[in-house]
């Protein structure tokens, strides 16, 4: 792979159905499944093996979709990129317990996540 390349190191499933969801890819792929505690808060982890990270989030509304997170090296230049690029911010460079993110709306309409770990 090339130095410049960046990976995706996160499959992010945002779903109505959230106990539906776990137990067809746990079933299916026998993908494992954990609740992690963040705080207050909990995420539900995926763990789909080859080195990359999972998790599911509930939705209220729409319909499914696969989130993937593309590790960057700066979080802020990356969105302002996106940015420039013509995507539309869906949500600001944000920090979490484990780096930042943020989230793109691309032109043709699909969302991509950015990462930068601490």
């Amino acid at each position: 792979m090339p130095s410049s390349s960046r990976p995706v190191v996160h499959l992010e499933l945002h779903t109505g159905d959230l106990p539906r969801a776990c137990a067809f890819y746990a079933e299916l792929f026998t993908w494992r499944i954990e609740t992690l505690r963040l705080g207050r808060q909990s995420y539900l982890a995926l763990d789909p093996g080859q080195g990359i990270q999972g998790g599911l989030i509930e939705i209220d509304a729409g319909p499914a979709f696969w989130l993937p997170y593309v590790e960057v090296a700066d979080i802020a230049d990356a969105t302002q990129r996106g940015r420039s690029l013509g995507a539309s911010v869906a949500l600001e460079p944000r920090e979490g317990p484990a780096g930042w993110r943020s989230t793109l709306v691309v032109p043709d309409g699909a969302q991509i996540a950015l990462w930068q770990p601490k």
